[in-house]
């Protein structure tokens, strides 16, 4: 492969090992969170590069249109054709409905819902002429059901959802492979170690979603032949109750 993989939500544990992953197959990985991470996102480009592949980091918040503009022209001009684009902001939160706040609503649609449909139309603007590339959603159970406490979180997941359909539709037959991967189960990561007792035995029973099988699906996804593509994918662990 050649040219770029955006990443949009590249922390610690998915985003982190989606651009390792995608690295891994010859793409430079550009990956972004807002500013206040570029610490972890410069460390995370480093590792990348420490492993053999090509990495930038990028301080830009998602919900801002101009600077999703400005970060999908500026890969394209001194990086190269953008060939993959996950979205993979997650905005989890939980709240009885009535400590919702009208602020808290909004907030999370816009980090999981509003930006999700900025990278999708940025992506699609620099794919559709080439008629060519792959974009990625990350999903959730939360895309397919809305449980208690999470009224914000599922109405921007099942937006997300939606607009994945959308674009697949309207895509697809212009060569664009677009995809909604729903992540049903706990990952693998420091913050859901604080809930569970034994993370060793955990993982030895493989009771945890790994960061590194969630991004071989997205590399598969990438590599399918278009005779065959997928359009929505769910991944849980073998022991998860759903």
């Amino acid at each position: 492969m050649t040219g770029a993989c955006v990443v949009i939500g590249a922390g610690d544990a998915t985003g982190g090992a989606i651009a390792r992953a995608f690295a891994q197959e010859g793409l430079t990985a550009c990956v972004a969170r807002r500013p206040r991470h570029m610490d972890q996102l410069d460390a995370l480009a480093d590792r990348i590069r420490s492993q053999g592949g090509q990495a930038a980091a990028f301080g830009v918040d998602a919900r801002d249109e101009d600077a999703m503009i400005a970060l999908f022209d500026q890969i394209e001009a001194d990086i190269g054709p953008i060939e993959v684009a996950v979205f993979n902001i997650g905005a989890n939160v939980n709240f009885p409905i009535e400590e919702t706040t009208a602020r808290t609503y909004r907030k999370v649609w816009e980090m999981a819902a509003f930006a999700g449909f900025l990278t999708g139309r940025e992506a699609a603007r620099r794919m559709i002429p080439r008629q060519h590339g792959s974009i990625f959603f990350t999903g959730a159970t939360a895309a397919l059901r809305g449980g208690k406490g999470y009224s914000a979180f599922a109405g921007a997941k099942f937006a997300l959802r939606a607009l994945s359909q959308s674009m697949a539709r309207e895509l697809g037959p212009k060569n664009i492979h677009v995809a909604h991967i729903v992540i049903d189960g706990a990952i693998d990561t420091d913050f859901i170690a604080q809930f569970v007792e034994d993370m060793d035995a955990a993982r030895a029973e493989d009771r945890l979603l790994s960061p590194d099988a969630i991004a071989a699906n997205y590399v598969w996804l990438h590599k399918q032949p278009r005779s065959a593509w997928t359009q929505e994918v769910d991944l849980r662990p073998w022991k998860e109750h759903w």
